[in-house]
């Protein structure tokens, strides 16, 4: 089972949270048909976006995290809500990049490296918080601490690794991100900084057996830690006939009245799970009555 697990430490200014993800991003990948490299990039969005969604307190808020990069993938979408229960979809997921040292997954050059994150945060009021940062380099987890630092001046320690078996499934995702409290010295700094060292790859810790609150056991081993939560976590779609009923009243009635004209029905795909939802005349006359208030 996918979870999340916060906590915060009991004798230094540090809170940290940490994810499993493997069904996650397993089902993100047959969703989308991701090759191994967009199955990366995607899974470490979703995680970095599941993270962030469970950190919110608003009930019904929501988080968007967007990629755009120069790199062949194109541009990268995921959206939690404040469960950390996540979805998301890449722009062209049949991209194949030469592998770096070790046969070892690059990321970045699949996304790219000059680009933007744009971070949507939805609380529940008339605007949301948009706030975007230049792509560090494209490998997702170097990006996502980078915002943090730029636009919310929290320093962070984000990792995110997405482990692919032979046979081109997920065999192992999961991450962290450790974050600074204010007063947080030198001394504690460098705690951290050795922790992170001595964990290393989190997919490979993951796939050997450790769960998410003790990879930080492990990343932060010289502090006493305090268990805030653990949470089970999914990919979740909430798309239905009636939202996408809603989507055709908003094109108005003059789009609607066209594509009734034109193509006598619709079909429309949810971009986050591929399911189709198909319209005929009859449907979408009575959506154009609706849309004319009749």
């Amino acid at each position: 089972m996918d979870q999340i697990v916060r906590v915060i430490a009991k004798n230094a200014p540090v809170k940290a949270m940490a994810i499993s993800a493997r069904d996650t991003v397993e089902r993100a990948r047959a969703i989308h048909g991701c090759w191994p490299v967009a199955a990366a990039a995607l899974g470490r969005l979703l995680m970095a976006a599941s993270m962030m969604g469970a950190s919110m307190k608003e009930e019904n808020a929501s988080v968007t995290l967007r990629v755009k990069g120069e790199g062949p993938l194109g541009s990268l979408t995921a959206v939690s809500d404040s469960g950390g229960n996540v979805r998301g979809y890449v722009h062209n997921p049949a991209v194949d990049v030469p592998r770096k040292a070790k046969g070892k997954l690059d990321v970045g050059a699949a996304v790219g490296g000059d680009g933007d994150l744009t971070v949507i945060r939805d609380l529940g009021l008339k605007e949301p918080y948009v706030g975007s940062v230049q792509l560090v380099g494209g490998e997702i987890a170097e990006d996502i601490a980078a915002y943090f630092v730029e636009s919310e001046q929290v320093p962070t320690a984000c990792a995110l690794g997405v482990l692919i078996a032979p046979d081109q499934t997920v065999q192992a995702a999961g991450g962290y991100l450790i974050q600074l409290l204010p007063g947080a010295d030198d001394a504690v700094i460098s705690a951290v900084e050795r922790g992170v060292a001595k964990l290393g790859a989190v997919s490979a810790r993951l796939d050997g057996g450790m769960n998410p609150l003790n990879l930080l056991q492990e990343a932060l081993g010289e502090f006493e830690l305090d268990v805030l939560e653990t949470a089970p976590v999914e990919y979740r779609c909430y798309c239905s006939r009636e939202r996408v009923s809603r989507a055709l009243i908003s094109m108005g009635k003059d789009e609607l009245t066209s594509l009734i004209r034109e193509q006598g029905g619709a079909e429309l795909t949810c971009q986050f799970c591929d399911k189709v939802y198909r319209f005929g005349r009859e449907e979408l006359e009575a959506l154009l009555d609706e849309a004319q208030g009749k």
